[in-house]
């Protein structure tokens, strides 16, 4: 995720920007006449932008979301499913610990078609958006790209989060089985339970997040004069998750309580989720699992952003190569 990424000409040609890196950045220009961060994650020869260029920038950053979403899921689950109990549980229920693992394939299967589909929505949006508004204008740019892509990506990512919060609520025990008995039970709709508060939670949350993140890299970068270490990156990120985390935690509660109810039909949306909870477990209730969250998507962000980083720097490099190759040939 780039910070105002801009086309600048060079000797030979204009680098065209989509994205950050480290090591590359440092081999073109970091600085431009006003002192603002010039970022790079793959550069192409203007006058060969063609639309096959264009699906390899966003096969590339689909390609980085997808394996950053995994990396994240595989190494946080159990706190996931500690917080979805906790938020899950009524009153003074008790939180099973035991099967903090359940439904990881599945959500796995899911997170990196989602984690692309976002990634490679988000950042042409921010690019066209960086483009067209006026540079004090880019947190906006950042906001409304974070919320297409969530937007993009919910289509995968609802049904995912209502598969993998029936497992850990104990409902059912595998993915296979999640999908055809909620289908049998409750029909396709039944897949995107939960799909108004799912995006009432991650709209802000992903728009957010993005927008606190490029926010802080561009502030840092400026600060240190430098482009930052995947180290750095990671740090900006944890800051990031940990603040939308809290920030956005009663919108999870609600969003958890409307997915696991299932066919019981508990609450009859959003508004009378609210109203219920406040009314008979208390309004401390829309904060039940915060710490587990803020600890979840605190660590998630520096999961996510470091390996989203390093795997751009690595496929922009593969790209380079693959460049120099060429020119090696022709010559």
């Amino acid at each position: 995720m780039a910070m105002n990424a801009r086309s600048s000409p060079t000797k030979s040609s204009a680098v065209i920007s989509y994205g950050l890196t480290d090591e590359l950045v440092l081999r073109s220009e970091l600085w431009n006449g006003r002192d603002e961060p010039r970022v790079a994650f793959a550069s192409v020869n203007a006058e060969e932008d063609k639309p096959f260029n264009f699906l390899h920038v966003l096969f590339d950053c689909a390609i980085a979301g997808g394996t950053a979403g995994v990396f994240v899921e595989a190494a946080l689950y159990p706190i996931d499913t500690i917080k979805t109990r906790l938020q899950a549980a009524h009153g003074g229920g008790k939180i099973n610990l035991k099967g903090l693992y359940s439904g990881l394939v599945g959500n796995l299967a899911g997170a990196f078609p989602a984690s692309a589909i976002f990634l490679g929505i988000y950042e042409p949006v921010k690019q066209k958006l960086l483009e067209t508004f006026p540079e004090n204008l880019s947190a906006f740019a950042h906001l409304t790209a974070g919320a297409v892509g969530g937007a993009a990506s919910s289509l995968v990512r609802v049904p995912t989060e209502v598969i993998k919060q029936r497992i850990q609520t104990g409902q059912f025990t595998s993915a296979p089985d999640a999908v055809r008995l909620i289908v049998r039970r409750e029909g396709l709709k039944g897949l995107f339970a939960g799909y108004g508060s799912f995006l009432l939670r991650d709209l802000p949350f992903d728009a957010i997040q993005f927008c606190i993140y490029e926010q802080l890299l561009l502030g840092y970068k400026l600060a240190a004069r430098r482009n930052l270490s995947n180290t750095e990156n990671a740090i900006v990120g944890a800051f990031a998750g940990a603040i939308t985390g809290a920030v956005t935690a009663p919108l999870d509660v609600i969003k958890t309580r409307l997915m696991v109810q299932g066919s019981a039909n508990q609450y009859k949306g959003i508004c009378d989720c609210v109203s219920t909870i406040a009314r008979e477990e208390g309004i401390s209730t829309l904060f039940k699992g915060m710490g587990p969250r803020v600890l979840w998507i605190g660590i998630g962000g520096s999961i996510f952003f470091g390996v989203l980083e390093k795997t751009k720097v690595v496929l922009a490099q593969r790209h380079f190569n693959s460049q120099d190759s060429s020119s090696f040939k022709l010559d």
